[in-house]
């Protein structure tokens, strides 16, 4: 069977379409649609199995009163089973008029399959208490408790820390006790990416 000949106008929207399947390979099927010859132009990383020059059945696209320009996204099942999350963009002549319609059908079944193995696998119903003898006198976690809701409360990250903001949250931790366990000066010194002898220092300072 001889293809039908392509209209060189929608040449741009044929390279759009290759650009977004190879983006998402092999997750993604970009269909062009002409909304003139009411066929399949192009279809980039066929996923649903259809032709170039099968019927487009949008002959609605062409009423004037379709207003949008993005429809979706909305979902629907394909040839095998799986999960499509599509959308749709109506393009548009120099005049507005609709004469094509390009469509992205997105596989999710894979990103289900995984959220579902994700949700399984950090279930908390998993989870038991801990243990009051191995976490009684865990010092490392009272200073990770700490340390992480003092950045929370000021809206920092580790890496942004300056010298300054280290130097308050060596004092703070020296308030809450913190350094009260064995080893605990190496302990900060390595979570905060600074010297030992730095903590020492701003250690000695509340004692001076």
């Amino acid at each position: 069977m001889t293809p039908p000949l392509q209209d060189p106008a929608l040449d741009n929207y044929r390279a759009i379409a290759d650009a977004i399947a190879t983006l998402f390979f092999p997750h993604a099927e970009v269909v062009l649609h002409d909304l003139r010859t009411q066929k399949i132009d192009y279809i980039a990383n066929n996923l649903s199995k259809r032709e170039v020059g099968d019927d487009a059945a949008l002959e609605d696209m062409l009423s004037e009163e379709i207003s949008e320009r993005n429809i979706g996204p909305y979902e629907k099942l394909n040839w095998d089973g799986q999960k499509i999350r599509s959308l749709s963009s109506v393009l548009r002549d120099s005049e507005g008029r609709p004469i094509a319609v390009l469509c992205i059908n997105l596989n999710i079944s894979l990103f289900e399959n995984a959220k579902a193995a994700l949700d399984l696998f950090l279930s908390p119903s998993k989870l038991i208490p801990q243990p009051d003898a191995l976490f009684r006198d865990d010092w490392q976690e009272r200073i990770n408790t700490f340390l992480h809701n003092w950045l929370r409360e000021r809206q920092l990250g580790l890496n942004m820390l300056t010298r300054e903001h280290k130097r308050e949250l060596v004092l703070a931790l020296h308030a809450e006790g913190a350094f009260k366990g064995k080893s605990a000066s190496n302990y900060v010194a390595n979570v905060l990416n600074m010297g030992r002898a730095t903590v020492y220092k701003h250690l000695k300072e509340l004692k001076g």
